[in-house]
């Protein structure tokens, strides 16, 4: 990592801000899960109501790095969460991508053709601005702890973000155009990507990680 380590006294001010912005996270996806759900229905988008199951993987993956967080004052235990917590959150990588995958892979062959959501389009753009924000700042976090699994967390979160404009242009172009099929189409070419990040996190070992402070 290319930035600095925190020193030992750094740490529980980091910690304390990696908190809170977890739980900003875990808050916002599952607000974000439950209009992304009703619009979805109303809509019959089934984008809609499959990015609001993603939101409902975001809000795991939170919980994951809150958990980690909480063992940080320990170092023999912080090592232990540190493993455990970046397979963890390879696995919701590969829970987010069978998601993506079966969802636009239904979308296409349904030949599903939504209404138009306003409020759709709406939360795709507010989505667009806070994911951004939250998954810098905790990346910058995770960096400064040496945390793997804090840092994985983070990509995770910028995923939600390439999600929402996935969604967003899809709807948009639905609602302009009649385009159904762009947003399945646009949501295949995530999956590469996501399972990636899903297979570094399963087999990775993170290298000493916080244990070598």
């Amino acid at each position: 990592m290319a930035s600095a380590l925190a020193t030992e006294v750094e740490r529980p001010a980091l910690v304390r801000r990696g908190r809170v912005l977890s739980i900003v996270t875990l808050l916002y996806n599952s607000l974000e899960g439950i209009i992304a759900v009703i619009a979805g229905f109303a809509a019959g988008s089934v984008a809609l109501v499959g990015f609001g199951v993603d939101s409902g993987i975001e809000v795991s993956a939170s919980a994951v790095a809150l958990w980690r967080l909480a063992a940080d004052t320990d170092v023999a235990r912080r090592a232990r969460a540190e493993r455990l917590g970046y397979r963890l959150i390879g696995v919701l990588f590969f829970a987010l991508a069978v998601y993506v995958a079966a969802d636009a892979t239904a979308s296409l062959i349904g030949r599903d053709e939504p209404e138009a959501s306003p409020l759709g389009i709406a939360l795709a753009a507010l989505s667009l601005v806070v994911m951004p924000y939250l998954a810098s700042n905790k990346r910058r976090v995770g960096v400064a702890l040496g945390s793997l699994a804090l840092t994985a967390e983070s990509r995770q979160t910028s995923l939600c973000m390439y999600l929402s404009a996935i969604l967003l242009c899809g709807l948009v172009l639905n609602a302009a155009l009649g385009w159904w099929w762009a947003d399945p189409v646009a949501a295949l070419l995530m999956v590469p990507i996501i399972v990636r990040e899903g297979i570094e996190g399963v087999r990775g070992e993170p290298p000493c990680a916080d244990a070598c402070h």
